[in-house]
C-alpha cells in the first residue's frame, strides 16, 4: 500500500501534540519499516519547517525532516499536478495539492486528522488511527 502522509500528522510528531502523537508516529514507523511506502508532498516539508522552527529551531527542524526522507519519498509533482489540484472541487486549495501530490505518486490512502476536508477527494483520506486498523487486519 502506498499512503500520502499529510501535514498535521508530521506536525503531531514533530510538536508532541497530544493525544496524536502516537497514532502519527506509528504511522511513520510502519514507512520506515516499509510495511507501507510513504510519501509526502513537496510543499508539506517547507510548511512543517515553518511550523516547527519556532520550537525545536532551524537546526533541528532540518534535521527532523532530513531523516523522514530517508524512508519516505517526496511525490514527484510537476505543473499539470498543480493544475490537476486546482481543477479539484476541493475549498482548500492546500488540501488539493495534497490530493493532487497523493495522485502523482498513485497513493492508495492520505493519511490525515482532516478527513472531513478530503470528503470530496478522489483518493480516501483516513485518519493515523484508521489506517493503523487497516493494516492491523490486513496482517
Amino acid at each position: 500500500m502506498k499512503i500520502l502522509v499529510d501535514t498535521d500528522v508530521l506536525l503531531d510528531i514533530a510538536l508532541d501534540r497530544a493525544p496524536h502523537a502516537e497514532a502519527s508516529a506509528r504511522v511513520v514507523t510502519a514507512c520506515e519499516r516499509r510495511e507501507v511506502a510513504g510519501f509526502v508532498a513537496w510543499h508539506t516539508l517547507s510548511n512543517v519547517y515553518y511550523m516547527v522552527v519556532p520550537v525545536h529551531g532551524a537546526d533541528e527542524s532540518r534535521r527532523f525532516l532530513a531523516d523522514l526522507v530517508e524512508f519516505m519519498n517526496v511525490a514527484p509533482t510537476t505543473t499539470e499536478t498543480f493544475r490537476f489540484a486546482a481543477r479539484l472541487a476541493m475549498k482548500d486549495l492546500e488540501d488539493a495539492m495534497q490530493v493532487a501530490a497523493a495522485h502523482a505518486c498513485g497513493a492508495d490512502r492520505i493519511v490525515t486528522r482532516n478527513t472531513r476536508d478530503f470528503l470530496r477527494s478522489p483518493i480516501r483520506a483516513v485518519t493515523p488511527a484508521a489506517l493503523l486498523r487497516e493494516l492491523a487486519s490486513a496482517k
